[in-house]
Parts: structure tokens; sequence; C-alpha cells
């Protein structure tokens, strides 16, 4: 358009020069073109142009003044009074695009195209004008630009637009802070430019700890309200070249430049102080924020931006854990380090175990408190390790809640159980069932389908559900009861004792059995503050006609003391530990492919008969819902034990929260330190994990409201082992960073205590 433009403009002025001096007549045909794209160009609202740089003299279209806004005409004759019109904060114009081009005139123009803004009405007005020109300069003889050919037109909304655009890629619009991709780019530039000079920076993330209670209080306005005051504060007291950005929902960035350790001390507090000194007036009244703050020294601690961020959050975690708002450095930890390392390679063995099938079961004995016989089995989780040894399986639980697995294994752990009800008809089976799934509506369905297949067994089974779980998710836990109560199984309530179970509550539960928490029975003949607490347990459950059973067993006095208060049954040491091979074999579900394994075989499949072009082939509708139950990866914050030996602290190796006092030989002792490496508790704690973010969870709660085609359920699935493997990338990535071994223990001693 431009050249044709130029063409034409050009052949005018040369036809202007030679009638000046008597030469070629006008070509009709020629005029007639030129009027023709003359209009056109009036039509779609742009303006064209002819520069003559010897002369300085500008020729423009007759719609030039109407597109550009100009009053005053006399500023488009030449270039200088053109200029005139420019804005002081331009980038570039055109002269400049002209007259410093790098590129030569080979005899076909040089284009550019540039945008810059003017004011129309000069200096008199606010007034502004974006302008796109684009055009091509020719070269004289001397090879510098003689004559420019261009068009412009209005691109305000466009520009607008893409400044829009920009401060929403950059910026919080809320704040108007950094956001917290700027961020990382500004903290990489931080930390490079500290490298650079060999002095220190510092990031710090601060957090308003309280901003859920106040938007529950008050409302998300409001809570709006009180982040935006928040970053004033921070912003009045950070130094003038230091950086306050928008890191998360209530969370702030602070880049401090040329920050030594004791000056990060020093802003800690200033920063803390601001924010926490007095409270944010809002149009609702006024608000007190809570700040917590945990910071970094770099590049000591990390050297880019997702190592800071890191090192600032784990700093953070730990400030928050405080009872008043404070401000923690961060400090490397070699605990963190290993636990890290370990939680690589037990994700991969959890994956791996799922789809090879390698679970299995262990179980220990309940007895009768009046005979001492066997009535019931417990259910333990035990796994099969590369040498083909089965072990208990522990040390998975904690990163299997991490990564959202845990209810797969839960749905294995049933699977297994009903398999074994099922060959041996003579069973009686207990098993945990993750606290979650009893109130996830989603799993419930999928639980109560897969004891509806096996009705014939289902009456006995008896499914223990933990207290402290109960509690938080009453009504949910209640229809979860009543489903499994109509299915014919009975009912348990795990831990009894740990929680603050009601009498109305335990009576509108409509359990079966109470299992009374091992750490009151344990030593029970030596300890009467737990004889007396055990004792109105007992009273409490049989006053409603609930049995009671005692779990960590160990001593005969115990026993015949728990008897005479009432209690039902018995589990522990005194009475067996948890076997492999008694009273049946550890079953295993060998006749058909682990259920990732299948899943991967299954896509395989349907890719090559799509590849075929052949229809897919849908599998038995037999199968369907328990693939759609096997699919599912979300995050169970409860503290799954199906692992777990309710026996006593002999076993404590089974069960996270229930240790084993020094001295006392379970087979397998597990030290403080590895019971931290290991995610444990040395002190008791079913409280449920924090579970902030699910990307399993998310993915397969849709998957169970969508498609059910098999290649849509391939898909889906495919999509959650991809978001496992990013988190398995992560934590081997924070690894590398950090550590190259894990001192002291051999990767199977790290991973698998055997059993």
């Amino acid at each position: 358009m431009v050249l044709v433009l130029s063409s034409s403009l050009q052949q005018r002025a040369r036809r202007r020069s030679q009638d000046k001096v008597g030469g070629i007549a006008q070509n009709g045909n020629q005029e007639q073109t030129l009027d023709f794209i003359a209009r056109a160009v009036e039509a779609i609202g742009e303006a064209i142009y002819c520069w003559d740089i010897a002369t300085d003299s500008l020729t423009w279209s007759p719609n030039s003044a109407a597109v550009l806004g100009v009053q005053d005409e006399e500023l488009l004759k030449t270039g200088k009074a053109y200029a005139t019109l420019l804005d002081r904060d331009n980038i570039t114009t055109r002269y400049d695009a002209v007259m410093h081009s790098a590129k030569p005139d080979t005899g076909d123009g040089v284009p550019f195209s540039i945008e810059y803004m003017i004011r129309p009405w000069g200096r008199e007005r606010d007034e502004t004008a974006w302008l796109e020109d684009t055009g091509c300069w020719f070269a004289g003889e001397n090879g510098r630009p003689k004559l420019v050919y261009g068009v412009i037109r209005r691109i305000d909304e466009r520009h607008n637009s893409d400044q829009r655009l920009h401060f929403l890629g950059n910026f919080d619009p809320l704040t108007g802070l950094m956001n917290r991709g700027r961020l990382g780019e500004a903290l990489d530039e931080a930390i490079l430019n500290a490298e650079r000079e060999n002095s220190s920076c510092a990031f710090m993330i601060a957090s308003v700890d309280n901003l859920p209670v106040i938007a529950d209080a008050y409302g998300f306005d409001i809570a709006d309200e009180v982040i935006r005051k928040v970053g004033e504060r921070l912003q009045r007291v950070a130094r003038g070249g230091d950086t306050v950005a928008r890191y998360s929902d209530a969370k702030f960035g602070l880049i401090l430049h040329d920050c030594r350790l004791e000056d990060l001390q020093i802003a800690n507090e200033r920063f803390l102080n601001v924010a926490n000194e007095r409270v944010i007036e809002t149009r609702n009244g006024p608000v007190w924020a809570m700040l917590s703050i945990g910071a970094a020294i770099l590049p000591e601690h990390a050297h880019e931006h997702n190592g800071a961020m890191s090192c600032a959050e784990e700093a953070l975690a730990e400030a928050v854990a405080q009872p008043m708002s404070t401000a923690v450095i961060y400090k490397p930890a070699h605990n963190r380090i290993s636990e890290r390392a370990l939680n690589a390679r037990c994700a991969a063995e959890i994956v791996n175990s799922l789809r090879e099938n390698r679970f299995t079961l262990a179980f220990q004995p309940i007895v009768d408190a009046q005979t001492g016989e066997p009535v019931m089995y417990e259910s333990l989780l035990r796994m099969e390790d590369n040498d083909g040894d089965i072990i208990a399986a522990v040390h998975l639980i904690p990163i299997a809640e991490k990564l959202g697995l845990i209810r797969l294994i839960d749905h294995n752990v049933m699977e297994l159980a009903l398999e074994t009800l099922k060959k041996h008809p003579q069973a009686r089976l207990t098993m945990n069932i993750s606290g979650v799934t009893a109130a996830d509506p989603r799993w419930f369905d999928r639980i109560i389908q897969m004891l509806e297949k096996n009705r014939d067994v289902t009456d006995r089974l008896v499914v223990e559900i933990t207290e402290t779980v109960v509690l938080k998710e009453l009504e949910e836990t209640k229809r979860f009861i009543a489903a499994l109560r109509n299915l014919g199984c009975l009912v348990a309530i795990d831990d009894f004792g740990s929680g603050y179970t009601s009498f109305r509550n335990l009576k509108e539960l409509n359990v079966d059995i109470v299992k009374l928490d091992g750490i009151f029975c344990d030593k029970l003949s030596e300890n009467p503050d737990n004889q007396y607490f055990v004792r109105s347990l007992t009273d409490l459950a049989r006053n409603i006609g609930v049995k009671v059973l005692a779990e960590w067993v160990q001593t005969q006095e115990d026993a015949d003391m728990l008897r005479e208060w009432g209690v039902d049954y018995f589990q522990g040491y005194l009475y067996g530990a948890a076997r492999i091979d008694h009273p049946w074999p550890s079953p295993r579900l060998d006749s058909q492919p682990g259920f990732l394994s299948a899943a991967r075989d299954e896509e395989k499949a349907i890719s090559d008969r799509h590849s075929a072009g052949q229809p897919p082939v849908l599998e038995p509708k037999t199968r369907q819902p328990r693939r759609r139950t096997h699919e599912s990866g979300e995050e169970d914050s409860t503290a799954l034990r199906q692992e777990t030996d309710d026996s006593g602290p002999a076993a404590s190796f089974e069960k996270p929260d229930e240790q084993a006092p020094a001295g006392q030989d379970s087979g397998q002792e597990v030290s403080a330190e590895d019971a931290l490496v290991l995610g444990m508790s040395p002190a008791r704690g079913n409280e449920p994990a924090s579970d902030a973010s699910d990307p399993a969870a998310a993915a397969m709660a849709e998957m169970a409201q969508t498609s059910t085609r098999p290649e849509d359920i391939m898909a889906q699935l495919d999509a959650e082992l991809a978001s496992l493997r990013e988190v398995l990338e992560t934590l081997r990535g924070a690894t590398d960073r950090q550590v190259q071994t894990v001192p002291g223990e051999t990767e199977k001693q790290a991973c698998c205590e055997a059993s």
C-alpha cells in the first residue's frame, strides 16, 4: 500500500516539477488512479504524506488535519513545524527512524513503522493522540534520505488496550504494585547485581495472617481494602531503591538492595511495626492486620528467584507458626534437605507400587476380652520391596498425603480387604478409611459402589474412622456411616479419646465400636490419670450400647483392669503382632494389572486404534466403575493408618502418631531423627494436614463428574500423572540444588524400614 502510494506521490511530484519547466503533460488515467487511492485512504481514516527532506516541505492528503485532529494546518507544512506537535516523552520519531536508519536504499526504498504521540493543540491542552506512522524513504544521489512517503493513522484505542494489557501483565490491578511475574524478573536482576558487585541483597515475604478472618467477618471487599492499605504502608517505609510487590493473595514480596544480615533484622522490625502498630481504618470500621515475615539473604542462600522465593516461604512458614507476629530469617536445615531427598524417592516408590500391585496386607488379631480368642483382624498396609521382601509402608503415608495419592492407597487397601473376605469365608476384618474419604461426597459414592458389588462379604467388614476427623465433618460422616451400616458393615470410631466427642455426637453417629486411643491404654496400671480417663470413656460408650476395644494392650495386668471395667475387645502385642502369613496369606491383586500400568496400557491401545482409524472399544460396564474409582488422585489430609499396628507402642513403626516409648523392642526401632525425616511427629498428632493446593484432587474431582468414555478417562488420567511428574521433578530439583546425597543412610534404609 505504502509502495503504491509512494509511487503515485512520487510521480505527482515529478510531474509537478516537470510542469514548472514546461515538461510532460499530466496523464489523465494516472490522475484518476491517484484520486481513487486518495479517496480509499480517506474512507478508512488514514492520511498520506510526502516529506521532501531537502526543502523540509510536507505534502499531505486533504483529510490529514481531520485525521490528526490538528486545528492549525500551518503546523503540517514543514517537518520542523510538525515536530512541535510531538510529545517530549516519545521514545522515537519519524526523523530518527529515517535519518538514523542503518539500512541502505538499494532502489526499492527502506521501509519503517513507528508509533508516537502528538499533541494536536500544542502545549495549550493536555489532549493527546497516538499515531502509527508507516512508510518508505528513498535516498538521493549521495545515498542519504531524500524523500519520505508514508501513511498515518490514529491508534488511540489500540494503544490504550496495549497499555492495559502491559499493565496487567506486570502489575497487580488491586494495589498497583508489581505482580509476581515481574517480581521474579526484578529479583533475578537484584541477585545478579549483588553477585557482580560482591555485595548482598535480601528478599522477604510479608503475609497478612488474619486476612481470611477479615474476609469472613467483614466481606471480601473490606479484605481487598486491607490489602491495599497494607501495601501502601509497606511502600511508605521501604527505601527509595527497594521494591514492594504483590506476591499472592495475602502476601507481599519485597526486594531490599545492598542489604546485609544486620540490615535485614532492622528492616524486619520496621516493616512489622508499620503494619502492626495501629489499626487500619476501613469503611466498615477499624481492622487489625497481623503481619508475619519470612526473609532470606541473597545470593548466599539462592542464586535465582525460584530458590529465593522457596527460602523465604520456608522462613515465613516458621514465622506463621509462632504465637505472635514475628519475622524469621532463613537458615538452611539439614533435616529439610534430607526430607526432600526422601520425598522424591518415596513418591516414585508409591507410583511404582500402585502400578505393579506391590501393596498387600498384614493381619493383627483383635480378641474377645473374656475368652482371649480372636474375633476379627485389623488390616495393616505392607508393601513388597525391590528384593521381594514384605516391609512396612509407614514411610510412604506422609508423602502420599502431600502428593494427593492417599485416596488411591485407601482404595487399594479396600480392594485387598474385600479380596481376602471373598477368598476366606471365615475371615472378619477391620480396616481404616481416611477421614476425608468418609466426608468427601465424590469418594463417598465410589466406596459405596465398591461395597455394593460385594454385599456378600460386607457383614464381615468393620470400617474404622478417626475421631478427630469425625468432629470436623460431622454431618458428612454421619451420612457415610449410615450408608455403611445399610450395606451391612459395622463402623468403629478409631483413637477414641484423642478428640472431644460429646455424648450427643457419639449417640448421633450410631457407630458399633469405639477404639480407645492406645496412648491411654499403654502401661495403664502405672498411670492413675489414664485409669480415670479410660474408665470414663468406657462408661460413656457402654451407656449408649457401643462396644469398646482397647488398643496397645501390653501386659496381663492392664488387660485384667480393662476387662474389669467392661472393655469388650483387646488388641496389642500381648495377643499377637501383625503377620503376613497368619491366619491367611497376604492378599495380592496379581490377577489384574496395577491400575496405573493398566491405565497406561489402555491408553496406548486406544491411541493405536485411533491411529488405525478404528473406533474405541468400550469396556464392559462392570469394569467402568472400578476404573473410575481408581483414577482419583486427590490428597487426603487425614492420617491414614492402614499400615498402623494398634498393638501398642512396641509397634510404633506402624503408626506415625503412636511412637514407642524408649526401651521397648518392637522388632524395628525408629529414632527421633528418623521420625523427623519421615515426617512423623514425636508428639501425638492426628490433626489433618493442611491441604491448600491439590492439583491431583482437582483433576480427579472434575473427572468424576464428566465423561465416562474410556478415551476421555485415559486422557484425564494422563493429565493427573503429568501433574504428579511435575511435583516429582520439583522435589528432585529442590533436592539437587541443596544436597547430593542423604548422609548416614543408604537409599533403602531411608525409604524402607523392614517390618
